[in-house]
């Protein structure tokens, strides 16, 4: 507050807590469906974040429909238009299946992605305001009707009727609601470890290429400004005292992987390794009266398959197309951020349950090696698994029983001597599936996830006073 006075309140339609990927989209979304949407972040644009920031065709396809694909491409990172995975020396390459027209990949900083994704949103019409700090929520009646920031000393107040907590894993907004703890959680077997080089190896700026090497992962992402970004996910250890402590692991990884090694051997590496250990994907309580979730703030998934971002943008997005003709009546908002919740839910649990598989930092198993050694023969599989990543099919549509009772009988052929690993991974394959399935049964909400409503309920309730404009 100002001295002991009380903040002046301002009112709109949206506050949108948080504006980067999945802040913007819905910013955007609101905006332009001629809603007023104010959007705060503690950031001053253009600013950096901790991320992995690859962005499939379909996480392009997304900034396009949010209308930051033009602004994006001037940045200058190239189209990834092969797909290159080996496996213990198990070389697969592969394409991109066209999403919405768009037949690669790219690799984005998020200094300029975010950059502008902001200007995106201003020139919709929102109005962003940055270097502030959301420090508490405003409630009337059981429903959440603001927020309150700090800026330069002084505390604001701004009342409306959606507040959106788009602020990421360690979100403020998710805690003030009390949605901090998770619905389902899964701790992650891997740390991540990247940093940036510059890239002497031309002939392979086309190439996202990712290596696995006993329980090691790695990856190479060509990125703007003529650099590369390469990440690795060595097992996960707990946290050990020390200066250097992700210099050295990131080394070490990179060691044990030769192909990356060989990758980056022309490449010099430019500034410090980023970290990020502990890691748990989830799903958090996402909407309540008068507050959504998207983005981090309420699911994550491990970065070993790179949906973040797309997710971000698509849920972000979504919210403000499906809320923004809501916003006039209480119960018909609270009905479809249900909706828009349960279809989230049921978009990216079976990816949440394909990530945490990937996620568990333990070398390749038997059934592994037999696909990496039919895709590396069979284009259209190899196709067909890059396909997941892109969200153009589900996981459990290419990684079907048949086909790993294929892979088991495969395996078995060229081990029948020593058959017993790959019969254990053959159960350990149907014992996943059966508790992947229990999870989704107990997880799913009840109700159709389609169910959105095409208009309010006749016997909707007003908007509380709490919740009117001045």
């Amino acid at each position: 507050m100002r001295g002991s006075s009380a903040p002046a309140i301002e009112y709109t339609d949206v506050v949108v807590v948080g504006a980067r990927c999945a802040g913007s989209a819905a910013a955007i979304a609101f905006a332009t469906a001629g809603r007023d949407v104010v959007a705060l972040d503690s950031a001053r644009f253009p600013s950096d974040t901790l991320s992995t920031h690859l962005l499939w065709p379909a996480g392009l396809a997304e900034l396009r429909r949010v209308g930051a694909l033009e602004r994006v491409l001037r940045l200058g990172a190239p189209p990834l238009t092969t797909a290159f995975a080996d496996g213990d020396g198990l070389q697969v390459r592969s394409s991109f299946t066209p999403v919405d027209g768009i037949g690669h990949a790219m690799c984005v900083r998020r200094t300029g992605l975010d950059a502008a994704l902001v200007a995106t949103a201003v020139a919709a019409g929102a109005r962003i305001r940055e270097g502030v700090r959301v420090t508490d929520l405003v409630w009337s009646g059981g429903r959440c009707v603001g927020v309150r920031y700090t800026e330069a000393g002084g505390v604001h107040e701004v009342r409306a009727r959606l507040i959106v907590g788009a602020d990421g894993r360690r979100s403020t907004v998710a805690r003030l609601v009390g949605a901090a703890r998770p619905r389902l959680s899964a701790p992650s077997g891997r740390d991540c470890y990247f940093a940036y080089w510059h890239d002497g190896a031309t002939d392979q700026r086309h190439v996202a290429a990712q290596w696995r090497c006993g329980p090691d992962l790695g990856t190479a992402f060509p990125c703007d400004d003529g650099l590369l970004l390469s990440l690795v996910q060595p097992p996960a250890q707990p946290p050990e005292p020390g200066a250097g402590r992700a210099e050295l692991r990131y080394q070490e990884a990179i060691d044990r992987l030769p192909g990356l090694g060989l990758r980056l051997r022309d490449c010099r590496r430019v500034g410090r390794v980023r970290a990020a250990t502990g890691l748990a994907s989830y799903f958090r309580r996402s909407t309540g009266p008068g507050w959504a979730l998207p983005g981090d703030a309420g699911h994550f998934k491990d970065p070993v398959t790179a949906q973040g971002i797309r997710d971000a943008l698509r849920y972000g997005r979504l919210l403000g197309e499906l809320a923004a003709p809501a916003l006039d009546d209480t119960a018909h908002l609270d009905i479809v951020l249900t909706a828009w919740e349960q279809l989230r839910d049921r978009e990216c649990l079976g990816v949440y349950q394909w990530t945490n598989r990937l996620a568990r930092g333990t070398a390749m198993r038997p059934l592994e090696f037999e696909l990496y050694r039919k895709a590396a023969g069979d284009p259209v599989l190899a196709d067909r698994v890059t396909e997941v990543f892109s969200r153009t099919v589900e996981p459990k549509d290419v990684f079907t029983p048949a086909r790993a009772a294929a892979f088991a009988a495969g395996a078995l052929r060229d081990s029948w001597r020593a058959p017993w690993p790959v019969l254990a991974d053959l159960v350990g394959e149907c014992r996943d599936t059966v508790s992947e399935r229990r999870e989704a049964r107990a997880f799913t909400s009840t109700g159709p996830a389609d169910a959105i409503p095409s208009r309010p309920p006749r016997d909707s309730l007003a908007a509380s006073s709490g919740d009117r404009h001045a």
